[in-house]
Protein backbone atom coordinates (compact mmCIF):
# COMPACT_ATOMS: atom_id res chain seq x y z
CA UNK A 1 0.00 0.00 0.00
CA UNK A 2 2.74 2.63 1.05
CA UNK A 3 4.42 1.61 -2.51
CA UNK A 4 1.29 2.62 -4.36
CA UNK A 5 0.72 5.79 -2.64
CA UNK A 6 4.44 6.51 -3.29
CA UNK A 7 4.08 5.62 -7.28
CA UNK A 8 0.41 7.65 -7.17
CA UNK A 9 2.11 10.78 -5.83
CA UNK A 10 4.71 10.28 -8.44
CA UNK A 11 2.55 10.59 -11.19
CA UNK A 12 0.95 13.49 -9.85
CA UNK A 13 4.07 15.22 -9.98
CA UNK A 14 5.06 14.36 -13.69
CA UNK A 15 1.47 15.26 -14.45
CA UNK A 16 2.13 18.95 -13.63
CA UNK A 17 1.88 21.53 -16.22
CA UNK A 18 4.16 24.46 -16.90
CA UNK A 19 2.43 26.44 -14.48
CA UNK A 20 2.25 24.00 -11.52
CA UNK A 21 -1.43 22.95 -11.94
CA UNK A 22 -1.90 19.20 -11.54
CA UNK A 23 -4.10 17.40 -13.63
CA UNK A 24 -6.54 17.11 -10.76
CA UNK A 25 -6.30 21.05 -10.18
CA UNK A 26 -6.64 21.88 -13.83
CA UNK A 27 -10.62 19.41 -13.54
CA UNK A 28 -11.70 22.42 -10.92
CA UNK A 29 -10.61 25.64 -12.89
CA UNK A 30 -12.88 28.08 -13.78
CA UNK A 31 -14.48 28.22 -16.81
CA UNK A 32 -17.22 29.61 -19.07
CA UNK A 33 -19.83 28.60 -21.80
CA UNK A 34 -21.16 31.09 -24.08
CA UNK A 35 -24.69 30.17 -26.28
CA UNK A 36 -26.84 32.55 -27.66
CA UNK A 37 -30.40 32.19 -29.10
CA UNK A 38 -33.20 34.35 -30.09
CA UNK A 39 -32.09 37.45 -28.45
CA UNK A 40 -30.94 35.60 -24.89
CA UNK A 41 -27.17 35.40 -24.47
CA UNK A 42 -26.28 32.54 -21.79
CA UNK A 43 -23.26 31.88 -19.72
CA UNK A 44 -22.67 29.04 -17.82
CA UNK A 45 -20.09 29.20 -15.02
CA UNK A 46 -18.40 26.19 -13.56
CA UNK A 47 -15.57 25.08 -11.73
CA UNK A 48 -13.49 27.29 -8.26
CA UNK A 49 -14.01 31.49 -8.98
CA UNK A 50 -11.70 32.57 -6.15
CA UNK A 51 -8.63 35.18 -6.02
CA UNK A 52 -5.87 32.37 -7.39
CA UNK A 53 -8.14 31.22 -10.42
CA UNK A 54 -10.38 34.48 -11.72
CA UNK A 55 -7.16 35.60 -13.38
CA UNK A 56 -7.66 32.71 -15.80
CA UNK A 57 -10.73 33.73 -17.10
CA UNK A 58 -10.95 37.62 -16.91
CA UNK A 59 -10.10 37.79 -20.52
CA UNK A 60 -12.87 35.68 -22.23
CA UNK A 61 -15.16 37.73 -18.99
CA UNK A 62 -13.75 41.01 -21.23
CA UNK A 63 -14.35 39.51 -24.29
CA UNK A 64 -17.96 38.49 -23.34
CA UNK A 65 -18.86 41.79 -22.12
CA UNK A 66 -18.37 43.57 -25.10
CA UNK A 67 -20.80 41.52 -27.21
CA UNK A 68 -24.33 42.99 -27.72
CA UNK A 69 -27.44 42.27 -30.38
CA UNK A 70 -29.21 40.86 -27.21
CA UNK A 71 -31.87 41.62 -25.30
CA UNK A 72 -31.30 39.27 -22.00
CA UNK A 73 -28.65 37.64 -20.13
CA UNK A 74 -29.24 34.70 -18.53
CA UNK A 75 -26.68 33.70 -16.15
CA UNK A 76 -26.31 29.80 -14.86
CA UNK A 77 -24.26 29.27 -11.61
CA UNK A 78 -25.39 26.08 -10.93
CA UNK A 79 -21.83 24.39 -11.58
CA UNK A 80 -20.14 26.82 -9.41
CA UNK A 81 -17.76 24.75 -6.63
CA UNK A 82 -16.55 27.61 -4.70
CA UNK A 83 -16.45 31.56 -4.96
CA UNK A 84 -15.09 33.98 -3.40
CA UNK A 85 -15.31 38.00 -3.54
CA UNK A 86 -12.84 38.11 -6.21
CA UNK A 87 -15.41 35.53 -8.25
CA UNK A 88 -17.97 37.32 -7.27
CA UNK A 89 -16.69 40.97 -8.17
CA UNK A 90 -16.04 39.48 -11.73
CA UNK A 91 -19.58 38.01 -11.92
CA UNK A 92 -20.61 41.27 -11.14
CA UNK A 93 -18.80 43.25 -13.34
CA UNK A 94 -20.68 41.15 -16.63
CA UNK A 95 -24.00 41.98 -14.69
CA UNK A 96 -23.05 46.13 -14.58
CA UNK A 97 -21.52 46.23 -17.77
CA UNK A 98 -25.28 44.73 -19.80
CA UNK A 99 -27.36 46.47 -16.83
CA UNK A 100 -26.06 49.88 -18.25
CA UNK A 101 -27.43 49.05 -21.67
CA UNK A 102 -30.12 48.26 -20.75
CA UNK A 103 -29.85 44.67 -21.23
CA UNK A 104 -32.27 42.05 -18.64
CA UNK A 105 -30.45 39.80 -16.56
CA UNK A 106 -32.00 36.48 -15.31
CA UNK A 107 -29.73 34.18 -12.85
CA UNK A 108 -30.42 31.18 -11.88
CA UNK A 109 -28.59 27.78 -9.91
CA UNK A 110 -26.35 30.03 -7.46
CA UNK A 111 -25.83 28.93 -4.09
CA UNK A 112 -26.90 30.91 -0.43
CA UNK A 113 -23.12 31.56 -0.33
CA UNK A 114 -23.08 33.03 -3.94
CA UNK A 115 -25.99 35.01 -3.49
CA UNK A 116 -24.97 36.56 -0.44
CA UNK A 117 -21.08 37.32 -1.86
CA UNK A 118 -23.17 38.94 -5.65
CA UNK A 119 -25.30 40.93 -2.91
CA UNK A 120 -22.69 42.45 -0.97
CA UNK A 121 -20.14 43.12 -3.94
CA UNK A 122 -22.78 44.32 -6.18
CA UNK A 123 -23.88 46.88 -3.02
CA UNK A 124 -20.46 47.51 -2.14
CA UNK A 125 -20.09 48.53 -6.51
CA UNK A 126 -23.01 50.48 -6.73
CA UNK A 127 -22.38 52.58 -3.32
CA UNK A 128 -19.38 54.29 -5.32
CA UNK A 129 -20.56 57.96 -6.81
CA UNK A 130 -19.44 58.51 -10.26
CA UNK A 131 -17.27 61.25 -10.25
CA UNK A 132 -18.70 62.17 -13.72
CA UNK A 133 -22.23 62.99 -12.77
CA UNK A 134 -21.87 63.39 -8.57
CA UNK A 135 -19.86 66.37 -7.59
CA UNK A 136 -18.73 68.38 -3.74
CA UNK A 137 -21.39 69.90 -1.92
CA UNK A 138 -21.71 73.75 -2.26
CA UNK A 139 -19.83 75.87 0.10
CA UNK A 140 -22.93 76.74 2.00
CA UNK A 141 -23.39 72.62 3.24
CA UNK A 142 -19.44 72.46 3.41
CA UNK A 143 -19.49 75.25 6.13
CA UNK A 144 -22.76 74.43 8.10
CA UNK A 145 -20.69 71.07 8.05
CA UNK A 146 -17.41 72.63 9.27
CA UNK A 147 -19.51 74.71 12.32
CA UNK A 148 -20.86 71.48 13.36
CA UNK A 149 -17.95 69.17 13.45
CA UNK A 150 -16.27 72.04 15.71
CA UNK A 151 -19.29 72.09 17.90
CA UNK A 152 -18.89 68.66 18.55
CA UNK A 153 -14.92 69.06 19.51
CA UNK A 154 -15.57 71.74 21.47
CA UNK A 155 -18.29 69.91 23.10
CA UNK A 156 -15.71 66.85 23.46
CA UNK A 157 -13.06 69.09 24.44
CA UNK A 158 -15.21 70.77 27.10
CA UNK A 159 -16.14 67.27 28.88
CA UNK A 160 -12.65 66.05 28.78
CA UNK A 161 -10.96 69.05 30.50
CA UNK A 162 -13.83 68.76 33.38
CA UNK A 163 -12.68 65.24 33.75
CA UNK A 164 -9.33 66.39 34.18
CA UNK A 165 -10.15 69.77 36.54
CA UNK A 166 -12.92 67.43 38.67
CA UNK A 167 -10.25 65.00 38.75
CA UNK A 168 -7.45 66.60 39.87
CA UNK A 169 -9.43 69.17 42.52
CA UNK A 170 -10.85 66.04 43.71
CA UNK A 171 -6.73 65.11 45.00
CA UNK A 172 -3.80 63.50 43.11
CA UNK A 173 -5.31 59.53 43.43
CA UNK A 174 -1.97 58.35 42.40
CA UNK A 175 -3.85 55.38 42.60
CA UNK A 176 -6.93 54.08 41.43
CA UNK A 177 -9.41 53.68 44.24
CA UNK A 178 -6.51 53.80 46.85
CA UNK A 179 -5.43 56.82 48.52
CA UNK A 180 -4.57 60.70 47.74
CA UNK A 181 -1.01 60.84 48.00
CA UNK A 182 0.35 63.93 46.77
CA UNK A 183 4.11 63.90 45.66
CA UNK A 184 5.98 67.34 46.81
CA UNK A 185 8.97 66.52 44.93
CA UNK A 186 7.32 66.25 41.38
CA UNK A 187 5.35 69.98 42.07
CA UNK A 188 8.46 71.39 43.12
CA UNK A 189 10.48 70.43 40.50
CA UNK A 190 7.44 71.26 37.39
CA UNK A 191 7.42 75.41 39.70
CA UNK A 192 11.06 75.34 39.05
CA UNK A 193 10.88 74.49 35.44
CA UNK A 194 7.30 76.31 34.66
CA UNK A 195 7.93 79.04 37.03
CA UNK A 196 12.13 80.12 38.08
CA UNK A 197 12.85 78.79 34.29
CA UNK A 198 10.57 81.34 32.66
CA UNK A 199 11.55 84.30 34.84
CA UNK A 200 14.30 85.53 32.81
CA UNK A 201 11.69 86.00 29.13
CA UNK A 202 8.84 87.46 31.81
CA UNK A 203 10.85 90.26 32.76
CA UNK A 204 12.44 90.97 29.87
CA UNK A 205 9.17 90.79 27.68
CA UNK A 206 7.31 92.77 30.68
CA UNK A 207 9.80 95.64 30.69
CA UNK A 208 10.03 95.94 27.05
CA UNK A 209 6.00 96.19 26.91
CA UNK A 210 6.37 98.71 29.90
CA UNK A 211 8.72 100.61 28.52
CA UNK A 212 6.53 100.86 25.38
CA UNK A 213 3.17 101.96 27.03
CA UNK A 214 5.25 104.47 28.97
CA UNK A 215 6.61 106.33 25.52
CA UNK A 216 3.94 106.24 23.47
CA UNK A 217 1.71 107.73 26.27
CA UNK A 218 4.12 110.25 27.12
CA UNK A 219 4.39 111.00 23.51
CA UNK A 220 0.48 111.21 22.89
CA UNK A 221 -0.18 113.31 26.37
CA UNK A 222 2.97 115.44 25.41
CA UNK A 223 0.38 117.58 23.40
CA UNK A 224 -1.72 118.63 25.80
CA UNK A 225 0.84 119.24 28.69
CA UNK A 226 -0.16 116.19 30.84
CA UNK A 227 2.73 113.97 31.22
CA UNK A 228 2.46 113.47 34.61
CA UNK A 229 -0.69 111.08 33.56
CA UNK A 230 1.54 109.00 32.23
CA UNK A 231 1.84 107.14 35.45
CA UNK A 232 -1.16 106.78 35.73
CA UNK A 233 -1.97 105.19 32.10
CA UNK A 234 1.60 102.77 33.07
CA UNK A 235 -0.03 101.70 36.26
CA UNK A 236 -3.68 101.09 36.36
CA UNK A 237 -2.93 99.09 32.62
CA UNK A 238 -0.02 96.87 33.47
CA UNK A 239 -1.49 96.28 37.35
CA UNK A 240 -5.12 95.55 35.94
CA UNK A 241 -4.85 93.89 32.68
CA UNK A 242 -1.27 94.07 30.89
CA UNK A 243 0.95 92.23 33.19
CA UNK A 244 -1.22 89.10 34.15
CA UNK A 245 -2.14 89.24 30.41
CA UNK A 246 1.30 89.15 28.70
CA UNK A 247 2.10 86.72 31.54
CA UNK A 248 -0.31 83.88 30.80
CA UNK A 249 0.35 84.30 26.88
CA UNK A 250 4.02 83.38 27.92
CA UNK A 251 3.40 80.60 30.05
CA UNK A 252 0.95 79.41 27.62
CA UNK A 253 3.05 79.40 24.69
CA UNK A 254 6.89 78.13 26.94
CA UNK A 255 4.98 75.64 29.43
CA UNK A 256 1.78 74.70 27.62
CA UNK A 257 3.26 73.42 24.64
CA UNK A 258 5.61 71.57 27.06
CA UNK A 259 3.02 69.83 28.96
CA UNK A 260 1.13 68.90 25.47
CA UNK A 261 4.66 67.96 24.47
CA UNK A 262 5.33 65.73 27.48
CA UNK A 263 2.78 63.93 28.06
CA UNK A 264 1.40 63.43 24.50
CA UNK A 265 5.14 61.90 23.68
CA UNK A 266 4.36 59.50 26.59
CA UNK A 267 0.72 58.62 24.92
CA UNK A 268 2.78 57.95 21.64
CA UNK A 269 4.92 55.68 23.40
CA UNK A 270 2.18 53.99 25.40
CA UNK A 271 3.47 55.00 28.75
CA UNK A 272 0.46 56.35 29.79
CA UNK A 273 -1.07 53.00 28.98
CA UNK A 274 1.76 51.47 31.15
CA UNK A 275 0.71 53.70 34.21
CA UNK A 276 -2.76 52.49 33.78
CA UNK A 277 -1.87 48.89 34.28
CA UNK A 278 0.64 48.87 36.97
CA UNK A 279 -2.30 50.85 38.59
CA UNK A 280 -1.71 54.36 38.58
CA UNK A 281 -3.63 57.06 37.51
CA UNK A 282 -1.79 58.93 34.85
CA UNK A 283 -3.95 62.26 35.83
CA UNK A 284 -2.36 62.21 39.09
CA UNK A 285 0.87 61.47 38.14
CA UNK A 286 0.98 63.47 35.00
CA UNK A 287 -1.37 66.36 35.22
CA UNK A 288 -1.72 66.92 38.72
CA UNK A 289 1.85 68.42 39.55
CA UNK A 290 1.84 70.09 36.54
CA UNK A 291 -1.83 71.89 37.06
CA UNK A 292 -0.40 72.87 40.89
CA UNK A 293 2.72 74.13 39.61
CA UNK A 294 1.04 76.54 37.19
CA UNK A 295 -1.68 77.97 39.88
CA UNK A 296 1.49 78.76 42.16
CA UNK A 297 4.00 79.94 40.14
CA UNK A 298 1.77 82.03 37.34
CA UNK A 299 0.51 84.40 40.08
CA UNK A 300 4.25 85.09 41.14
CA UNK A 301 5.49 85.50 37.79
CA UNK A 302 3.01 88.25 37.28
CA UNK A 303 4.47 89.81 40.29
CA UNK A 304 7.96 89.50 39.33
CA UNK A 305 6.33 90.78 35.52
CA UNK A 306 4.41 94.15 37.04
CA UNK A 307 7.33 94.98 38.67
CA UNK A 308 9.32 94.68 35.79
CA UNK A 309 6.64 96.18 33.93
CA UNK A 310 5.99 99.47 35.77
CA UNK A 311 10.61 99.57 36.02
CA UNK A 312 10.59 99.84 31.63
CA UNK A 313 7.90 102.40 32.29
CA UNK A 314 9.82 104.19 34.65
CA UNK A 315 12.87 104.20 32.45
CA UNK A 316 10.55 105.42 29.34
CA UNK A 317 9.03 107.95 31.47
CA UNK A 318 12.22 109.36 32.55
CA UNK A 319 13.67 109.56 29.06
CA UNK A 320 11.06 110.86 27.22
CA UNK A 321 9.28 112.94 29.94
CA UNK A 322 11.54 113.73 31.90
CA UNK A 323 9.78 112.82 34.88
CA UNK A 324 12.56 111.76 37.70
CA UNK A 325 11.64 108.06 39.35
CA UNK A 326 11.12 109.44 42.74
CA UNK A 327 8.12 111.61 41.07
CA UNK A 328 6.68 108.60 38.86
CA UNK A 329 6.39 106.90 42.67
CA UNK A 330 5.16 109.28 44.37
CA UNK A 331 2.28 109.66 41.81
CA UNK A 332 1.87 105.70 41.36
CA UNK A 333 0.64 106.13 44.89
CA UNK A 334 -1.65 108.05 44.08
CA UNK A 335 -2.93 106.30 41.13
CA UNK A 336 -3.92 103.08 42.41
CA UNK A 337 -4.63 101.10 45.35
CA UNK A 338 -5.25 97.72 46.68
CA UNK A 339 -7.84 97.08 44.31
CA UNK A 340 -6.46 97.83 41.24
CA UNK A 341 -2.78 95.07 42.12
CA UNK A 342 -5.92 92.85 43.18
CA UNK A 343 -8.04 92.98 40.17
CA UNK A 344 -4.84 91.46 38.17
CA UNK A 345 -3.58 88.99 40.06
CA UNK A 346 -7.07 87.45 40.65
CA UNK A 347 -7.07 86.87 37.42
CA UNK A 348 -3.82 84.58 37.44
CA UNK A 349 -5.19 81.62 39.09
CA UNK A 350 -7.57 81.05 36.69
CA UNK A 351 -5.70 81.46 33.53
CA UNK A 352 -3.20 79.29 35.17
CA UNK A 353 -5.97 76.27 35.16
CA UNK A 354 -7.46 76.71 31.53
CA UNK A 355 -3.62 76.91 30.40
CA UNK A 356 -3.05 73.34 31.89
CA UNK A 357 -6.71 71.84 31.33
CA UNK A 358 -6.07 72.82 28.09
CA UNK A 359 -2.53 71.72 27.54
CA UNK A 360 -3.45 68.47 28.85
CA UNK A 361 -6.31 67.71 26.78
CA UNK A 362 -4.35 68.15 23.85
CA UNK A 363 -1.69 66.17 25.09
CA UNK A 364 -4.02 63.34 25.93
CA UNK A 365 -5.56 63.40 22.44
CA UNK A 366 -2.07 62.68 20.68
CA UNK A 367 -2.29 60.09 18.58
CA UNK A 368 0.31 57.48 17.35
CA UNK A 369 2.40 60.14 14.67
CA UNK A 370 5.16 62.79 15.00
CA UNK A 371 2.36 64.66 12.89
CA UNK A 372 -0.63 64.35 15.78
CA UNK A 373 1.95 65.56 18.47
CA UNK A 374 2.71 68.58 16.22
CA UNK A 375 -0.65 69.34 15.34
CA UNK A 376 -2.08 69.29 19.48
CA UNK A 377 0.97 70.98 20.48
CA UNK A 378 -0.16 73.73 18.18
CA UNK A 379 -3.40 73.73 18.59
CA UNK A 380 -2.64 73.78 22.93
CA UNK A 381 -1.04 77.10 22.47
CA UNK A 382 -3.68 78.64 20.20
CA UNK A 383 -6.77 77.83 22.39
CA UNK A 384 -4.87 78.65 25.15
CA UNK A 385 -4.15 82.50 24.08
CA UNK A 386 -7.70 82.54 22.98
CA UNK A 387 -9.13 81.42 25.62
CA UNK A 388 -6.95 83.21 28.27
CA UNK A 389 -8.04 86.40 26.25
CA UNK A 390 -11.37 85.84 26.47
CA UNK A 391 -11.23 84.95 29.97
CA UNK A 392 -9.61 88.64 30.60
CA UNK A 393 -12.66 89.96 28.97
CA UNK A 394 -14.97 88.45 30.95
CA UNK A 395 -13.28 89.57 34.02
CA UNK A 396 -13.21 92.96 32.63
CA UNK A 397 -16.68 92.94 31.61
CA UNK A 398 -17.60 91.50 35.64
CA UNK A 399 -15.35 94.38 37.47
CA UNK A 400 -17.34 96.96 35.54
CA UNK A 401 -20.06 95.54 36.57
CA UNK A 402 -19.32 95.40 40.12
CA UNK A 403 -17.61 98.56 40.47
CA UNK A 404 -14.40 96.77 41.05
Amino acid sequence: MARQAKQDAMLTIRKRDASGTTAKEADHQPRVVVGEDGGVLGCAFSGTWTTRTVALVDAEMRKIEKRSGFQTLALDLSHIEKMDTAGAWVIDRLVSAFEKQGVKITMQGQSEVASILLGAVGDAVRREPDSGTVGPPNIVIRSLEAVGRRVYEMRDDFLAAMNILGATIRGAQMKLGRGHAVNPAAIFNQMDRMGVGAIPVVVLMSAIVGAIVAQQGAYQLSYFGADIFVVDLVGVLILRELGVLMTAIMIAGRSGSAITAEIGSMKMREEVDALKVIGLNPIGVLVFPRLVALVIALPCLTIIANFAALGGGIAAAWLYSDIAPAAFIDRLRVAIDLSTIFAGLIKAPFMAMIIGTIASVEGMKVGGSAESLGQHVTASVVKSIFVVIILDGLFAMFYAAIEF
